[in-house]
């Protein structure tokens, strides 16, 4: 009896170690697989991390940087679009190897609408390409599968992963609003420019009498290219053919004008206007303004030569001095690069050409016509 007792003991003393054995190797086995799993997470979010730098990269290229001298071809900016895109996805590795994209995994087109999740990219539209969509991915036919740890004991070496990232930008917009959520100053500068002017110099009208040299950011005098027109009026005989626009109180002063050349146009300056400016229906915007540039504002004016800032354009005036009302049809980029307010009236001249702009506050315009020009946002992750 006492000896059966010790046999069972002793089977069930091995029954229990057979099972912690068991045990172990499970828990070993669980943890050897959430090991792998992680890994895969981590893999993920790497190769997440690649195609969000490669599209916002690519993206910033859709921006022509010679768009005032006659722009670049839609085909070379694409080209240079893919090529940054693909420099960037490699500089971030994923699992210690950079990345390659297949011209497959780079998709460049026009998204009419970001705000709207449904807007397809189209691919048919070059001139107006705003997006990049970029794929990374490791998997067998493309940069090879991330090689997993503890899957191997059950016959599973590596495993693919995918991401996916799109960035856009818009460059048409029927209004502006005060940037950074309605906390920041737009660079909008309080001076008109009628719409027949703006025409001619684009034209190859007004003068090329300076130069621009955007690497060094310095005037000087002679020829760069872009054309420029003089924004001080000068006897044209029409009151208010250009001038000053109010924008924010009707009464605004030359302190308010200085402020706003240099600082930009304040939240509180647009609250004036409900918060905004804006085309209505018709694709106009009426501002109240007063006929000419004041003398005092000469060193804010020249302070701010070669940076550059919005001005609106009209389509026509009614009434005389501080009475005329403008009809703004359309805002453009422009930089001053000459400021002369003092002498006779002929030699007077804000010198003026257009020029690229990016900032916020932009409000979207998803229509066809065009009431921008030369005017960007940011780069933005869409998806």
């Amino acid at each position: 009896m006492r000896r059966r007792n010790k046999q069972n003991r002793n089977s069930r003393h091995g029954g229990v170690l057979v099972l912690s054995a068991l045990l172990i190797v499970a828990l070993l086995g669980l943890t050897a697989f959430a090991i792998d799993i992680g890994y895969l997470c981590v893999a993920k979010s790497q190769a997440q991390r690649s195609a969000d730098a490669a599209v916002l990269a690519g993206a910033w290229e859709l921006i022509d940087e010679n768009v005032a001298a006659g722009g670049t071809s839609a085909a070379t900016l694409e080209t240079n679009a893919r090529a940054l895109a693909s420099q960037y996805a490699g500089l971030n590795e994923v699992c210690g190897d950079a990345p390659a994209l297949a011209s497959s995994d780079i998709e460049v087109g026009y998204i009419a609408n970001p705000f709207d999740r449904s807007s397809p990219m189209v691919f048919n539209q070059p001139a107006n390409n705003n997006a990049v969509r970029v794929r990374v991915r490791r998997t067998s036919s493309q940069n090879g599968e991330v090689s997993l740890f503890f899957a191997r004991a059950l016959g599973t070496n590596s495993h693919s992963v995918e991401a996916e990232a799109t960035a856009v930008l818009m460059g048409n917009f029927s209004g502006f609003r005060a940037p950074g959520g309605g906390s920041g100053n737009l660079d909008l500068l309080p001076f008109a420019l009628d719409e027949v002017t703006w025409n001619a110099m684009l034209a190859g009208g007004g003068s090329d009498d300076w130069n621009w040299n955007d690497q060094a950011s310095t005037i000087t005098a002679g020829t760069d290219g872009v054309r420029e027109v003089n924004l001080f009026p000068q006897g044209t005989g029409s009151p208010g053919n250009r001038g000053t626009v109010d924008i924010g109180s009707s009464n605004n002063s030359t302190n308010d004008i200085a402020r706003q050349i240099v600082y930009g146009v304040s939240p509180s300056d647009f609250a004036y206007h409900g918060g905004s400016l804006e085309f209505d229906q018709n694709g106009e915007l009426m501002l109240n303004a007063d006929t000419g540039i004041s003398a005092g504002v000469k060193d804010e004016l020249a302070s701010i030569k070669g940076q550059p800032r919005i001005i609106p354009i009209f389509s026509q005036v009614s009434g005389n001095g501080n009475n005329a009302m403008y009809t703004i049809v359309k805002f453009v980029g422009v930089r001053i690069l000459d400021v002369k307010l003092t002498g006779n009236m002929n030699s007077k001249r804000v010198i003026i050409q257009p020029a690229k702009f990016v900032s916020g506050g932009g409000i979207p315009n998803t229509s066809a016509t065009q009431t921008t020009s030369y005017i960007y946002s940011p780069v933005w992750l869409l998806r």
